[in-house]
């Protein structure tokens, strides 16, 4: 199989290998391998320095805490099941990489985690089956600084007129790279769109949300733009998320629509949503990672707020969308995750948390069906509806306290993370809105 992996690569005219890897702060970073030394490195991958899992999204300094440091290295080894000519770089390709020591994984690989989480459904009898759903700004420089690209509103057919060259060579590349687009629209932002691509297993999903984000900035580069997926960039317009759909699969039966045929949901899928909703709060550090991810986290804006689910509610942290016809439902929706997120701990968290309330058979609260911010203090208590955390920090705490979820992770990768996080937090708490853009912009 190698000698077939290098004669391909060697008839592209691959020049380089890029073996990518995704930290704690959700930055995409590799290493590359020359094309003439890919058969030294095709096994065991090229080394990295463990302290690369600790260092926060504003510099390459190692987080206070996080127990790494500048000893010891892990190997970076190639998922060649994962590799891809980049459409964007023709002399280049791209792999997933996995961080092995020792020729085991290593526990702070945040890939591994979710390969994890992937194993403890399995042991349920149950596949994930899951999309990132992005939403991402299109912005030119200009004397001003930075602008959007026009300034149109949801779903304007203009604003598809005016990005087409752009969103038809993003879905090109996406499509060459064996990632399936769906949908497209633009989005209510000034030059805010949102392109859906098809749900696959779990790690494919998570795999994807990488190859997303790398094609879509590198297409716009092309076309001097600059795509941000940053969740807040200007105050008067609308956040940009990156919601988590997801559903619940046995033999190749999907188990989210009540077997009755009766539009609601199977006991399975109540207890997984249940256990979401139990852990969101600290789900929310993983989720929601940045202190920007909180300045879109706003009561009726469609953000998911609050913590309460409901069918066809979007202002409910967690959407159950229904059908027409059935089956139905046959996903759900986590509106409070955004693209700083790091897929990988984001989507095994996920189904950490639902995977808990299975086995501990939570009971569901009932579903909102209106606004939460419409009502009173009072009544939300009453509903068992509660105001999310509004800060990074309360979400930080949160996760320290949450056992499932630090199990779940590990003590070496919770730490890491933690460090990770409590670093950025402590650095940009107090920050405004423009201090973040400037550094975070082209980050995510």
């Amino acid at each position: 199989m190698d000698n077939e992996i290098l004669k391909a690569l060697d008839q592209a005219e691959v020049r380089f290998v890029r073996i990518l890897w995704c930290d704690n702060a959700n930055v995409i970073r590799a290493k590359a391998i020359h094309n003439k030394r890919l058969s030294a490195h095709f096994t065991h991958g090229v080394g990295i320095t463990a302290a690369q899992q600790a260092l926060p999204v504003m510099y390459d300094v190692p987080a206070a805490g996080s127990g790494l440091g500048p000893v010891g290295e892990v190997c970076l080894v190639p998922d060649w099941d994962t590799l891809t000519l980049l459409p964007y770089a023709k002399t280049h390709a791209r792999v997933m990489g996995d961080m092995v020591v020792n020729g085991k994984p290593w526990a702070c690989c945040p890939r591994h985690f979710l390969k994890r989480a992937i194993a403890a459904a399995e042991v349920e009898g149950l596949e994930i089956r899951a999309a990132f759903e992005n939403e991402f700004y299109l912005v030119q420089a200009s004397a001003e600084g930075i602008v959007p690209t026009d300034d149109t509103v949801f779903a304007s057919t203009l604003s598809m007129d005016l990005q087409q060259a752009v969103i038809d060579d993003i879905a090109d590349a996406l499509l060459a790279q064996g990632v399936t687009v769906e949908l497209y629209h633009p989005e209510s932002g000034w030059g805010q769109q949102e392109i859906s691509v098809l749900y696959s297993n779990a790690l494919r999903a998570a795999d994807q949300q990488i190859i997303f984000r790398e094609t879509v900035k590198a297409i716009a580069r092309f076309h001097d733009l600059k795509a941000s997926f940053l969740p807040k960039i200007w105050p008067n317009q609308a956040g940009s998320g990156c919601h988590i759909h997801l559903s619940l699969w046995q033999d190749g039966k999907n188990l989210l629509p009540h077997v009755k045929g009766n539009g609601q949901l199977a006991p399975i899928a109540e207890h997984f949503i249940a256990g979401m909703l139990h852990h969101l709060p600290a789900l929310m550090a993983l989720t929601t990672p940045i202190p920007n991810s909180y300045r879109r986290l706003q009561p009726s804006c469609w953000s998911g707020a609050f913590r309460c689910w409901g069918f066809d509610n979007r202002e409910a942290a967690i959407r159950v969308p229904t059908n027409p016809e059935p089956p139905s439902p046959t996903h759900l929706e986590l509106k409070t995750v955004d693209a700083s997120a790091n897929p990988y701990l984001a989507l095994g968290a996920v189904m950490a948390a639902g995977l808990d309330g299975i086995r501990r058979r939570l009971d569901l609260v009932h579903p909102v069906a209106l606004d939460p911010c419409t009502l009173k203090e009072s009544e939300r208590q009453n509903q068992g509806i509660e105001r999310l955390p509004t800060n990074l920090g309360d979400s930080l705490e949160h996760l320290k306290q949450d056992e499932l979820l630090l199990t779940a992770l590990g003590p070496d990768l919770a730490k890491s993370f933690l460090a990770v996080r409590q670093a950025e937090w402590e650095a940009m708490k107090d920050w405004d809105l423009d201090a973040e853009v400037k550094l975070l912009l082209e980050r995510y």
